[in-house]
């Protein structure tokens, strides 16, 4: 195919395009961003208020400008005054040309605060930018302007309207030092001042350069010895150097080292967010010393994102690192929130809902916890009590204190304790729930571990760890334990220690009949570290289990393992059932049946520590097998979690043919 074109229609074409070229350059240069706020129906809230704005208005008619504009949803959800200025710089800047502090417009120039994190997204203070709508122009007296769209009105440190003194542009010292003057609501701050002052702390609030500044409020200080307790190593813990951290910017995943960092202590912190989006900052004294104890202090977030002009500052409800509180006041005091506020005006404390249910069914549970000495809780959160399946019990007060008893570990377990336990294939302690015991987990690297318990038949993880106490340790989950919410199929599907049998049951189709929730199952479940031992033991028959080409042979092993009856049978009644027989029982399996003797012995859980149990070891074709999680309850059956496949070489037969 060809075009052919006269040189007439060629210069027609070069007229036509300089023109087009030239009404749009017209445009560009004859725009303005008044021009675009009033045309774009996402910010015409604030372009209202620029255009009652004097100033404001002057600046975009004659001076280069970079302005960051709210939303209308972002404007009609702050309550208070929007201030226009403090949304202005005098320099214009593209997203790529922001640089980490921009001076704005508001009086005494406060800066604004630029973050850009892993994602790539880009924040002017607690503001997330929204890249897509940046438009950038030049005005008619070549002035060059950048609209910035953001998701949330920005907020100086403003005075209140009473005060007298003229404070502008304070650093975190001044602010500090002169917080009555400042509107941050009714928190007052003296009592932390005093101990800055009287520990010479100032010049670490006065540092010039980028921060972040957590700050107690009065009333976490109610517990009268507690202010005592904040010397310098606590006031370094409250700081974090060289980092400006506003919350929307934060990954709660990102650990944040203190300036209580060095080889006798160190502390981190970060961000933690509950299920109803309030906002945390949890300390970790990884390293402590006789003043400091190791673990971790929970404290809400009053009021965040406090501008200053060397960096940020939080208000907290709690002083950071201090362990003063038992784990019943923990509970009782305050619901999970570490500071002695009264029970009517602490009603969103974090373990708010597991408090209730304790008092729900007496409250000798607190009791309880208290005559144990050393003591750790695994407290379910607020959000973990709406599941449908615990509302079902949750006014039969007899069930409910056995679950709660199941949430309870006599002595202090912290999530170091627990990985030591995992390196002896141990992962279990016992409950102060006869005969019941929580079975720990860990996975992942210290970067990003996740840390899950199951108990009573429920997987749960360990959100927040270690939160300390004078007396032992409260971890915080996201599951209730004890009130089986899955089927035996959703069990292995979802429990980290069971996944390869859930995975050969997947490849050899073996799994699709346990979602079955009109039939009753117990299944023998080897863990993942049971198959891992076959591997010593019958290494070419342990590579063949895991080849889709052997998927028959692993189904007829499965078989074996899984029993098929109008009822369960729990490992207590095994034992009973061979105990009466005085011989091996024989069991309906899925295709043939199973012979077995069920045994019970006594043994040690740990090295150091005399803690005994009472555990079963499965007699199977003269194999002595243990039983390592015994009757984990779901709702169409029971799974008993054993130590060693029933397994033997021949299983894996392969003809010449």
């Amino acid at each position: 195919m060809c075009i052919r074109s006269s040189s007439g229609d060629w210069g027609v074409f070069v007229q036509t395009l300089i023109i087009s070229c030239f009404i749009a350059l017209i445009q560009f240069t004859s725009a303005s961003l008044l021009d675009k706020l009033q045309n774009n129906y996402l910010v015409s809230d604030f372009h209202e208020l620029i255009r009652t704005d004097p100033v404001a208005n002057s600046t975009l008619q004659l001076r280069s400008c970079t302005l960051f504009v709210p939303t209308n949803a972002a404007v009609r959800k702050y309550n208070g005054t929007i201030l226009v200025s403090y949304h202005m710089a005098t320099v214009p800047m593209t997203v790529r040309q922001l640089t980490k502090t921009i001076p704005s417009d508001f009086e005494g120039n406060p800066l604004l605060y630029i973050t850009r994190n892993r994602k790539g997204e880009v924040y002017v203070n607690n503001a997330w930018i929204n890249q897509t709508e940046s438009t950038e122009i030049v005005t008619q007296e070549n002035k060059r302007q950048v609209m910035h769209v953001i998701n949330d009105v920005l907020v100086p440190l403003t005075l209140l309207p009473t005060a007298r003194t003229q404070v502008t542009n304070p650093n975190a010292w001044e602010f500090l030092q002169q917080s009555d003057l400042f509107d941050v609501q009714e928190n007052r701050l003296r009592t932390y001042r005093s101990q800055v002052t009287l520990m010479r702390k100032e010049s670490l609030y006065q540092s010039p350069g980028g921060h972040t500044f957590f700050i107690p409020v009065d009333e976490g200080f109610k517990q009268t010895t507690r202010s005592s307790l904040v010397d310098r190593k606590v006031i370094d813990g409250h700081v974090i150097l060289n980092s400006v951290l506003f919350s929307a910017a934060q990954s709660t995943e990102d650990t944040h080292t203190t300036a209580a960092f060095e080889d006798n202590i160190k502390v981190t912190v970060n961000f933690y967010y509950d299920n109803d989006k309030k906002l945390y900052v949890k300390s970790n004294t990884l390293v402590g010393d006789s003043k400091h104890s190791t673990g971790v202090v929970l404290a809400q977030v009053l009021k965040a994102n406090i501008p200053v002009s060397n960096g940020v500052v939080h208000l907290i409800h709690r002083p950071l690192m201090i362990v003063d509180t038992t784990v019943k006041q923990f509970l009782e005091k305050n619901f999970g929130c570490n500071s002695f506020q009264s029970l009517v005006d602490n009603k969103n404390g974090a373990l708010r809902r597991f408090y209730e249910v304790i008092m729900e069914i007496g409250g000798e549970v607190l009791d309880d916890i208290n005559s144990l000495g050393d003591v750790t809780i695994l407290a379910p959160s607020n959000e973990a009590w709406n599941a449908s399946n615990i509302e079902n019990i949750i006014g039969n007060r007899e069930k409910m204190r056995d679950i709660v008893n199941m949430h309870i570990i006599k002595g202090r377990v912290d999530v170091e304790k627990i990985k030591q336990s995992n390196e002896n294939m141990i992962g279990q302690f016992p409950t102060i729930h006869s005969s019941t015991f929580l079975y720990f987990n860990v996975n992942g690297d210290d970067t990003n571990e996740v840390v899950t318990v199951e108990g009573g038949g429920v997987n749960a993880t360990i959100i927040v760890p270690d939160i300390a106490q004078t007396n032992g340790f409260v971890h915080i989950i996201d599951r209730v334990l004890g009130v089986p919410y899955t089927t035996v199929l959703g069990k292995l599907e979802t429990d980290p220690m069971l996944s390869d049998t859930y995975r050969m049951g997947q490849f050899s189709s073996f799994n699709d009949q346990l979602n079955n929730t009109q039939r009753r199952f117990t299944y023998f479940v080897p863990r993942d570290r049971a198959w891992q031992k076959t591997q010593y033991d019958y290494p070419s028959v342990y590579k063949k289990l895991f080849m889709k080409d052997f998927a028959y042979h692993s189904r007829c092993i499965m078989e074996r393992h899984l029993l098929i009856a109008d009822d369960i049978y729990t490992m207590k009644t095994l034992a009973e059932m061979t105990k009466k027989q005085n011989d091996s029982i024989i069991l309906p399996t899925f295709r043939d049946s199973l012979k077995i003797k069920v045994e019970e012995e006594v043994e040690n859980l740990h090295d150091d520590d005399s803690t005994s149990w009472t555990g079963y070891v499965i007699l199977w074709n003269y194999k002595r097998i243990r039983v390592f999680r015994p009757d984990v309850e779901c709702t169409n059956g029971i799974i008993h979690v054993i130590d060693y496949p029933m397994l033997e070489k021949k299983d894996i037969v392969v003809s010449g043919g």
